[in-house]
């Protein structure tokens, strides 16, 4: 299999092999995440104190959803929908019962949201400065934004492994 970054074709040059790169990370996740039980969905690690899949992938889910909120603007329904980001107590919200093919559909849904913001985006554009964070406010540029979407899924892509490698250990020796 060959791995390269092109951009799609009715997007910028940039702004396409930005979008690529959020592409392969969220078919890398469909993948590890594929054929999941609702019960290793829910699996919060050895000492139940890890947060599970569930929670990590609504999370991603979130997060995108805010970055293409920034880049295109949406109805602030929607943010209500999936939020918050972050629970009273500072941790993200707990999610269980929630199957792998909804937390999926949800989570394709908003990175077609993404799709169609990047469509609509010149390479210019995405020098355009956005602020962002839920304590502090910072400020990011899109270009900075559209790559912070894949290399946060990524990173919690390997929460996920963690998390699938210590479930898989319980099954096999409770």
């Amino acid at each position: 299999m060959l791995y390269d970054l092109k951009g799609e074709a009715n997007m910028a040059p940039v702004v396409g092999m930005l979008y690529s790169a959020v592409k392969e990370n969220s078919q890398r996740l469909q993948r590890i995440t594929d054929g999941m039980s609702l019960e290793e969905i829910d699996y919060k690690g050895p000492n139940h104190n890890f947060n599970s899949t569930a929670q990590l992938i609504k999370h991603i889910t979130y997060v995108d959803l805010n970055w293409v909120y920034r880049i295109n603007g949406l109805p602030q329904t929607l943010k209500e929908q999936h939020g918050p980001m972050i629970d009273e107590h500072g941790r993200l919200p707990m999610v269980q019962g929630v199957s792998w093919s909804i937390l999926m559909s949800t989570y394709e849904g908003v990175i077609a949201m993404l799709k169609d913001a990047c469509t609509q985006l010149t390479d210019d554009d995405l020098a355009r400065i956005v602020t962002f964070g839920h304590e502090n406010e910072k400020q990011a540029t899109i270009r900075w934004g559209i790559w912070h979407i894949a290399d946060h899924s990524r990173y919690h892509q390997a929460h996920i492994n963690q998390l699938r490698r210590w479930y898989n250990a319980a099954v096999e020796h409770p």
